[in-house]
């Protein structure tokens, strides 16, 4: 039997400081490794549904984003499956509610992935500009090992570059 094809999503963006972690987790991974055919990486940035057409196939979804979790600046944490729809809920960008109707249509159509993984960070500003705050800035090695943890866990091993 083969591998369900997996998608590693970064959403953000990456001029509204905080919100652009995800992205340059995203960055590093297509830099930094390379992954096994069935394994797609994809800066997905603000594009929203422009991603539906991406989701056709894919078994996995892991998506590494910044978001609203009521905790400090930097906080790191994982959700899964129905866990995600509610943290989106409380959107800190633009881009979060294209994702939340991403995922809605892609349930309608019947191209929801199986299984969703978030790897998110608390962000501390989302403000005009490219810069990362130091706690979120400190969190990007974290969030880079949790989605490299979550794709092990899926059976992937990434070789470094």
């Amino acid at each position: 039997m083969s591998e369900p094809n997996i998608l590693v999503l970064g959403v953000g963006n990456l001029v509204m400081g905080d919100d652009g972690a995800g992205v340059r987790v995203v960055q590093r991974l297509q830099s930094e490794y390379r992954m096994p055919g069935h394994v797609e990486i994809m800066d997905g940035g603000t594009l929203g549904l422009d991603i539906l057409p991406r989701l056709d196939g894919v078994g996995r979804l892991l998506m590494v984003d910044a978001v609203e979790t009521g905790h400090g600046p930097g906080t790191c944490v994982r959700l899964a499956g129905e866990e995600i729809p509610l943290v989106l809920e409380n959107r800190i960008s633009p881009h979060q509610m294209g994702i939340r109707d991403l995922l809605g249509v892609a349930r309608l159509i019947g191209s929801l992935p199986q299984e969703i993984v978030l790897i998110g960070v608390q962000p501390g500003n989302i403000e005009m500009g490219t810069e990362l705050t130091p706690d979120v800035e400190a969190k990007v090695d974290v969030m880079l090992s949790n989605t490299l943890k979550e794709l092990q866990i899926w059976g992937v091993r990434p070789e470094p570059v």
